[in-house]
This record gives structure tokens, C-alpha cells and sequence, in this order.
């Protein structure tokens, strides 16, 4: 049996990316596909744990460097525990999240070294190199205004700026990793945007 497939999905908060792999997962499931689908941070019962310290708005005082070896620490427990035995198995699977958010919400967003970024996500550049990244991309007020004005986690609490940063972060990582990043407009209708996105994907794996 050979090597499965990764597809990552990225974006600020309130892209829609959770919503488009739900989409995607139920069209491959219905092509009688194998898959997993994973979340970042989390994914696992350690993973789950360091989210719930991350995202918790307690912790606003966590230093940047503790967030990014956090990140770190659950993105490696979800690799070793889950995302490389699935890909070992023959399996399609899809990522909430993965290192690129790592280099664009700790590095672009919070100002920390990318090589330094690199560097503790080894694991991931190393072992588990996305087939496709799909970046959903979304002007700031309107993730905003689909974020609303409930609670909000530690993360989405980081303000407009932070998120602009993160933003043009991930703009940057997509000019620069052309042949993996497919950059999807994720304002559009939610039927049109996963048609697209579905098609990437049956290209590859079929």
C-alpha cells in the first residue's frame, strides 16, 4: 500500500476553513474514500490538553516563545500519535491547522524568528510535508464579523493588527510555496468554494 495524502487548511480565524473540511470529508467519505481529519492544536488526548491551556483567554499572559514550543509540543504528539501512522496506512488526511500557522501566527503575528520556528517543528518539515495547502483567504472584518461578539478564545482576543500580520503572513508562505499552496477566496458561497477544493483533491488522490 503506498503513501497517503495531507491536505492542510489555513487562514485567519473565521475563514471557514472548519466548515469546508466537514464539507470535503463528507464528499470523500461518499466517493467510499478513506480519510482522517485532524485539528490543530489538538488532535489527540495530549494535544486536547495543550489546546485547552493555549486557547484559554486566562493565559493572556503566556509568553510568545511558551505559545510557539506549545504549538509545537501538541503538532508533534498529533504527528507521532495519529497523522503519520494514517499516512503510513494509505489514508487521506485533512488538517485544521498545521506548521504554517505555527510561521504565520508566531512568526508574522507575534514577531518570533521563523528559522527558530523551523527549528522546533522539525518533526513536521521532515515527516509529514502537506500534498496541498488550501488557504482560505479572508479580509480581517469580515472573520471578525462571522467571529461575532460572543467569548472569544485567547487567540481570537489578539486584536485586528495581530490578525492583519497573520494574514499577510500567510500570504507570504503561499508566494513562496507556489507549487503546494492553492489560495481560494473564502468569501465565496460555501457550495462553490468546496466544488473547488474537491476538485484539487480527486486530481490528486484518484
Amino acid at each position: 500500500m503506498g503513501r497517503g495524502f495531507l491536505f492542510t487548511f489555513e487562514g485567519i480565524d473565521g475563514c471557514g476553513k472548519s466548515t469546508q473540511i466537514n464539507l470535503l470529508s463528507q464528499a470523500l467519505t461518499d466517493d467510499g474514500i478513506s480519510i482522517s481529519v485532524f485539528r490543530e492544536p489538538g488532535g489527540t488526548r495530549i494535544a486536547e490538553a495543550i489546546r485547552q491551556v493555549l486557547l484559554n483567554p486566562r493565559n493572556m499572559d503566556m509568553s510568545y516563545e511558551s505559545e510557539a514550543l506549545l504549538m509545537a509540543a501538541s503538532r508533534a504528539q498529533l504527528l507521532r500519535e495519529t497523522v503519520i501512522p494514517n499516512l503510513e496506512s494509505g489514508k487521506v488526511v485533512l488538517c485544521d491547522r498545521y506548521v504554517d500557522s505555527s510561521l504565520a501566527y508566531q512568526g508574522s503575528g507575534r514577531g518570533l524568528p521563523l528559522e527558530w520556528l523551523r527549528a522546533i517543528n522539525r518533526l513536521a518539515f521532515e515527516s509529514a510535508v502537506p500534498d496541498i495547502t488550501f488557504l482560505l483567504d479572508i479580509a480581517v472584518e469580515s472573520a471578525m464579523n462571522r467571529l461575532g461578539t460572543g467569548l472569544r478564545d485567547r487567540m481570537e482576543s489578539s486584536g485586528t493588527d495581530f490578525l492583519e500580520r497573520v494574514r499577510n503572513g500567510f500570504s507570504a508562505l503561499a508566494e513562496e510555496n507556489p507549487d503546494r499552496y492553492i489560495v481560494l477566496n473564502g468569501e465565496m458561497a460555501q457550495e462553490l468554494l468546496v466544488e473547488k477544493i474537491l476538485s484539487h483533491v480527486r486530481k490528486l488522490i484518484l
